[in-house]
């Protein structure tokens, strides 16, 4: 707005007993429409003078937005469930303190995690859980079991009926896969990932593309965030939602940007979330999501609703948000250049591997139970030991600058390898289950 009309539009405003606009706080968020709408509406009626405008964006393509806006242009506050990803913009020096805006009632950890950041750079504003969606109605008229754990989603009669998205696409995908590597370990965590995702009937565009899947019935299951699960129960949708020994429960953040033009104004609307009000809108059945305030200090909590504290204490994870933040990018493009981008591959090989196994029986003769073997192996072991992951050639690759032109060679390079490494893994692992299952 012209600086000379913004006074007099103030001073009209005032005349006609309407408050004059503090500023605009923009907010960008990976969260569901059903969600942001809510807080827009009661925070403009609980502070009319601040305009709420929400930026809606996955998490990952929200970072790169942050990172790619100059100081002075870029949005107010950063909202989204994944705290590793807050961690990148902290180290990038995108965040600022918020300053003593904290609610007093917060607990200071959610089982052995920190709600809110130690530096203060974020604050915890809801908790989040990870685990299985699925359809009651398809998985009876498909005679499947209600899975519970990881490990049911990867039965050769879950083939076609999983849904997935990638960590790339979403942040909320990003915190589960690390939960799976962090639970399982490196490999065997890997394993999991490969054999869900060959069970996968689709590797959807966005987050939201595996809740509605299940609830219309095109997957019979799929890993989620615990509120698309929740929201959907609470909908009345035929979906349950179950929480996994290999869970975490960690911290929804929200944050201060640095370098956004309206900062006090977006200081508001973060204690507003944090506010007893603010929580309790948390749990409207559309939204579903866990409070960070104690349940004692809320009126509204449904009867039978989940309890942050006791997932947390029967969780085997403690998750480790500097590992998972280390190796951001590389666990990102492991899975696309290995899942996403090798889908149908995979798909195929995981199909020869489970007619083969019906085929064989329990106990093949020793030359198919070998290719077997070696089919699975190829099919279901990451490229990448947890070594290699780890070693720093590789990390200085992946957090290097990507506008560098020999960085940029380095990362084609290796994505390309890995991809072609993929599909080579994944058609021979194909042949052999297909040579197995002859014999």
């Amino acid at each position: 707005m012209n600086k000379k009309l913004k006074p007099l539009l103030s001073a009209l405003l005032l005349a006609a007993g309407a408050p004059a606009l503090a500023g605009t706080v923009t907010v960008i968020t990976s969260f569901p429409k059903e969600l942001t709408q809510a807080y827009k509406s009661a925070f403009e009626q609980a502070h009319p003078d601040i305009k709420l405008e929400i930026l809606n964006k996955n998490t990952v393509s929200g970072i790169a937005y942050v990172r790619e806006t100059e100081a002075g242009k870029r949005p107010e506050v950063f909202w989204a469930s994944a705290p590793d990803a807050f961690e990148v913009l902290a180290q990038a020096k995108l965040l600022e303190k918020a300053g003593d805006i904290a609610n007093p009632d917060v607990p200071d950890k959610i089982g052995n995690f920190p709600i809110n950041d130690p530096g203060g750079m974020f604050m915890g504003q809801a908790l989040a859980g990870y685990g299985i969606m699925y359809n009651t109605r398809l998985i009876k008229a498909k005679k499947l079991a209600a899975p519970a754990s990881w490990t049911d989603l990867l039965k050769p009669e879950w083939y076609g009926n999983v849904g997935i998205t990638s960590p790339s696409r979403s942040g909320t995908m990003h915190l589960t896969v690390e939960t799976i590597l962090q639970g399982e370990g490196w490999d065997q965590g890997w394993n999991t990932l490969l054999r869900m995702a060959g069970n996968s009937a689709a590797v959807t565009d966005r987050s939201f593309g595996v809740p509605d899947g299940v609830n219309n019935g095109q997957f019979g299951a799929g890993p989620v965030i615990d509120f698309f699960g929740l929201s959907s129960k609470y909908s009345k949708f035929p979906v349950e939602f179950v929480y996994p020994e290999e869970t975490a429960i960690v911290p929804a953040n929200i944050a201060l940007i640095a370098g956004a033009k309206n900062t006090e104004e977006g200081k508001k609307f973060i204690a507003y979330t944090l506010s007893k009000e603010g929580q309790e809108l948390l749990l409207r059945p559309e939204i579903s999501r866990l409070p960070v305030l104690p349940y004692k200090n809320l009126s509204n909590v449904p009867q039978g609703y989940p309890d942050p504290d006791e997932i947390a204490k029967r969780s085997k994870v403690q998750f480790d948000v500097d590992l998972s933040q280390s190796r951001y990018y590389i666990v990102q493009s492991l899975f696309d250049q290995t899942i996403t981008f090798r889908f149908a591959d995979l798909q195929q090989a995981t199909k020869a591997i489970h007619d083969a196994q019906a085929k064989l029986g329990a106990q093949p003769g020793a030359k198919a139970g070998e290719l077997l073997a070696e089919a699975r192996k190829l099919a279901w072991t990451p490229l990448l030991d947890v070594k290699q992951a780890q070693s720093p050639e590789l990390l200085a690759i992946f957090k290097g600058n990507k506008k560098d032109a020999d960085i940029s060679q380095k990362l084609s390079r290796l994505q390309g390898d890995w991809n072609s490494q993929a599909k080579a893994n994944y058609e021979k692992a194909q042949a052999l289950a297909k040579e197995a299952a002859s014999l």
